[in-house]
């Protein structure tokens, strides 16, 4: 795989052991991974950023907020958690950069898309933050978009919490249910799985765009994911 999009959520950069929104050895261990991830050498990686950890919009939205300010609150909560993976990564010295779509001039450049793949030529790691910059779409609908608009070979779809692929349940839940080594994309959205929202599903079906589940917090598994591994799940 030459060129990459990471998916992960922003409650992978907490921690339970941690009352921290952004807990940094948490931070830390996932920076490592992207960073030795990245010692091969004609690797573009991208990573998405979600915003959970610190707000989501549909929380909000529940608790009668506006829903369009309760995501754009969220959005912000995505730059918040790019820069601090931003820092970290680059403290294991790896050029980064911040990409927002949104304006935040003084803490990131905006998303343009040809600057964001002469970034990824240059071997630096690009951070996607704020979404599209639309409300009414979490995280992983970008993360397809960005995928495709940067022509990538694949979205990594990195998990926490333990589970290390898509289940036929929630197996945390049921530890009886079954882990799918791989799956088309018909068969995701007729058994209503959830790798990502139907929305990004859809989206990476129409653009043959192949998505990997994995459990990101294993150490490796990022490595062994880019090495085309049998970890996790495939969708395609």
């Amino acid at each position: 795989m030459r060129r990459v999009v990471l998916k992960l959520s922003g409650e992978a950069l907490a921690s339970a052991a941690s009352d921290e929104t952004i807990d940094a050895s948490t931070v830390d261990f996932l920076a490592s991974e992207i960073a030795s991830a990245m010692e091969r050498g004609s690797l573009e990686l991208a990573v998405v950023v979600g915003g959970g950890n610190i707000w989501r919009g549909a929380t909000g939205a529940m608790a009668g907020m506006n829903r369009a300010n309760s995501d754009l609150m969220g959005m912000l909560g995505t730059v918040i958690n790019a820069l601090a993976l931003q820092d970290a990564i680059e403290t294991h010295g790896r050029p980064t950069r911040v990409l927002s779509a949104i304006g935040m001039d003084q803490v990131a450049e905006p998303y343009i898309r040809r600057r964001a793949v002469r970034h990824l030529e240059k071997g630096r790691v690009v951070i996607f933050a704020a979404g599209m910059g639309n409300p009414y779409f979490t995280t992983d609908t970008p993360a397809a978009q960005r995928a495709a608009e940067i022509e990538a070979d694949i979205v990594l779809k990195g998990t926490h919490g333990g589970v290390d692929g898509v289940y036929s349940e929630d197996p945390r839940v049921n530890p009886a249910a079954t882990k799918f080594d791989e799956l088309s994309f018909d068969e995701v959205i007729s058994r209503d799985l959830r790798v990502m929202d139907m929305t990004a599903i859809t989206f990476c079906k129409d653009n043959h765009l192949p998505i990997r589940v994995f459990d990101l917090m294993a150490s490796g598994n990022l490595g062994r994911a880019l090495d085309g591994q049998a970890v996790g799940t495939l969708v395609r």
